[in-house]
């Protein structure tokens, strides 16, 4: 087993100990789900379109970017303060073996989480989705990407769980409603408009609105797929720059 398999399995296996997590992560977004459309279950927005096919999108977007950013976060935070990384750092396992390791992590949890979504979201409510849905797979890889790296800047930042709570939330729940995921952009200020432009959220469920209303084209996908990639590197960069293997360095 080389060093970026162990350290993946070991991330892996201390995800699946942490029954609360795992139970934040794929039930919270359906909660919203839940609320969202029994509220406005009938309703019509965007010319006639049903509620669902606006909120699903956004929830998703939302419910895997938080998973990340989170996930990835706490588990920096832990190994960091529990000297782990410390332990990792004595042996010949580079530094892109341990963030690659969460990223896997983070991508396949990614996965099963708009699997799971998506089967409640048209079986329960009704969701249609269009024929394009197959963009929404490297709008997913991009997406989960971009916000495992924001991840990775609030765990190498936080030297505690309430610390990394209290960032994650900062960047997470201003962003579910500047981004147009929970609120629509159109009836925003318009500076408020071109300041979505910049939260990667924005992006993330663009393209997943387009790719399962099927009406997306694929210079729109391409956008929405480069900008989440810039998104990614840039905060990739900066997790390189602000990465610690020990609190007391």
């Amino acid at each position: 087993m080389n060093a970026y398999t162990a350290v993946a399995r070991a991330g892996y296996l201390a995800y699946l100990r942490d029954k609360t997590s795992m139970i934040f992560t794929f039930a919270f977004p359906l909660v919203f789900l839940a609320v969202f459309g029994l509220i406005f279950h009938g309703q019509r927005v965007n010319g006639g379109a049903a509620y669902i096919s606006y909120i699903a999108p956004g929830v998703l977007s939302w419910g895997i970017g938080n998973a990340a950013v989170f996930g990835v976060a706490f588990t920096l935070m832990h190994w960091r303060r529990d000297d782990l990384l410390r332990l990792i750092w004595r042996t010949p396992t580079p530094l892109t073996a341990v963030l690659g390791a969460r990223w896997v992590v983070a991508l396949a949890t990614a996965a099963v989480q708009a699997v799971l979504f998506t089967a409640v979201a048209v079986l329960a409510f009704g969701l249609e989705i269009g024929g394009s849905w197959a963009y929404a797979l490297p709008v997913l890889l991009f997406g989960s990407t971009a916000f495992a790296a924001i991840g990775l800047v609030v765990g190498a930042l936080a030297n505690t769980p309430e610390a990394v709570a209290a960032l994650a939330n900062c960047v997470m729940v201003p962003m579910a409603f500047l981004s147009g995921a929970f609120y629509p952009i159109d009836l925003m200020p318009g500076w408020l408009q071109s300041l979505s432009r910049v939260l990667p959220l924005r992006y993330f469920d663009e393209g997943i609105t387009k790719a399962f209303g099927d009406g997306g084209t694929l210079a729109g996908f391409a956008l929405d797929c480069g900008a989440l990639a810039g998104f990614a590197l840039l905060f990739a960069a900066l997790a390189a720059k602000t990465f610690r293997w020990s609190n007391r360095t």
